[in-house]
């Protein structure tokens, strides 16, 4: 039997979404190609936009970072110039991609237990220096979720493009693309829509997208390129994840069923709130401050305990079928438990009475 993966990613998955990829099929197939003309169509709607509306989906081979690379390496033209946001060690990822890529950027980092701050930003882009400003939706550092509204109608209000990237929280975070001013959103299907790794997926402004033919610096990244080789034939430049895209279309089937965005995000929250009320009983001190904490991920701090050792921890809990994830934290030794995947509440009521028996184990 697997064990349950309380992660922020690869999650536990339903049987039917494993059974999915049972087949093979050609990328050249008629039923592949509706299949992933169908999927980018199911994204956008996921997004509460339309191909109709102006926007697009692009789906780019290989994990969610693959998909940030492509955005950050294609929109941004030479005299282009990034304000990242930083408040974790995913947002610090982007700014490494963007040093490696030679794009003007500029840092506005924030400690990890806080969100970025809308007065130090509105100071920056009434500069005018900065044409792009991107911001993480849900950093899975901690678990907090960033004000991305606020940040949109900044950026609309210093005509800057705006680029989220929503790994950890979209399709369980309800989301209106447009209202929120986002011109590139980027996610992966191993997240909360609860597909299996191997491809990331854009949603995007077409106009913005239309912009950026020519400015990519690599081949297998270029976002407009892998956009046009889909809408010209329905097919992929290079070899598509066939498997994991099936594997998705039931995922897209599953959530439509749960209720959509607000079905998934329902559950989540339930599991959210019975490890938090669970792990306050058993003496755990959360990270983050109750009104900055997101339901998507929880940090907690190790206890003070002589006897608390995180290795022996995680491999006992590990040895019961459950999985949880070391901290990422770069002040605070910590470890983190997603409430995302496929679990429910009588999951996490399981995984605490793990813990107690673990507690009670090792002695803390």
């Amino acid at each position: 039997m697997d064990k349950l993966l309380f992660t922020p990613g690869p999650l536990t998955t339903s049987m039917s979404v494993k059974e999915a990829m049972l087949h093979d099929y050609g990328s050249r197939d008629l039923f592949f190609i509706n299949l992933v003309k169908e999927i980018r169509e199911s994204l956008l709607t996921l997004g509460q936009v339309s191909k109709e509306s102006g926007y697009e989906a692009v789906i780019m081979q290989g994990s969610g970072t693959f998909g940030v690379e492509s955005v950050i390496s294609s929109v941004i033209p030479q005299k282009g110039n990034l304000l990242i946001l930083i408040n974790g060690a995913y947002g610090e990822r982007i700014a490494r991609i963007a040093a490696i890529h030679k794009i003007p950027y500029q840092s506005l980092v924030f400690e990890e237990n806080s969100v970025p701050d809308l007065e130090q930003t509105e100071e920056l882009l009434s500069t005018g220096e900065f044409t792009h400003v991107v911001i993480v939706h849900c950093e899975t550092t901690t678990g907090i979720f960033n004000p991305i509204e606020s940040f949109g109608t900044l950026c609309k209000k210093y005509g800057v493009q705006y680029i989220v990237d929503s790994m950890s929280a979209f399709g369980a975070v309800p989301l209106d693309i447009a209202a929120n001013h986002i011109d590139f959103l980027i996610s992966s299907s191993n997240k909360c829509i609860e597909g299996v790794p191997g491809f990331s997926f854009i949603l995007a402004k077409k106009q913005k997208l239309i912009a950026c033919k020519g400015q990519a610096d690599t081949l297998v990244l270029d976002l407009y390129a892998q956009w046009q080789g889909l809408e010209n034939d329905g097919q992929f430049r290079f070899t598509p994840p066939v498997h994991a895209l099936l594997a998705f279309k039931q995922a897209l089937v599953e959530i439509e069923t749960e209720g959509g965005v607000a079905g998934r995000s329902k559950r989540y929250q339930e599991n959210f709130q019975v490890l938090k009320k669970g792990m306050a009983e058993l003496g755990f001190s959360e990270y983050l401050t109750p009104e900055l904490q997101g339901y998507i991920i929880n940090t907690y701090h190790y206890p003070s305990h002589a006897s608390f050792d995180f290795t022996i921890f995680y491999q006992k809990l590990n040895s019961r079928g459950f999985v949880i994830y070391p901290g990422k934290l770069s002040k605070a030794n910590c470890f983190r438990i997603g409430n995302i995947g496929r679990i429910f509440p009588s999951d996490v009521e399981n995984l605490l009475n793990a813990i107690k028996e673990v507690r009670l184990e090792m002695g803390f």
